[in-house]
């Protein structure tokens, strides 16, 4: 059960950043605006990261938890 709240941590954080930063969560639209958030820097913890970088991290630490993949399985 912890590996799965793991899962559903990473998904709603990549889910509030992409909202946060697009102000959509429609497909078409987050597709259309992303190539212009290529060079857009933000803070995270002290480090400076790329938004679109950041949301796929946080996309890829949703799938791994949520599907038990290395890393994050029993």
């Amino acid at each position: 059960m912890i590996v799965n709240r793991i899962g559903d941590f990473g998904l709603a954080i990549a889910i509030f950043a992409i909202y946060y930063f697009f102000q959509t969560l429609n497909y078409s639209v987050l597709f259309a605006l992303a190539p212009a958030y290529t060079e857009t820097i933000i803070p995270f913890f002290s480090l400076p990261i790329n938004v679109l970088d950041f949301i796929g991290f946080f996309i890829f630490v949703g799938a791994v938890g949520k599907s038990a993949q290395l890393g994050l399985h029993t």
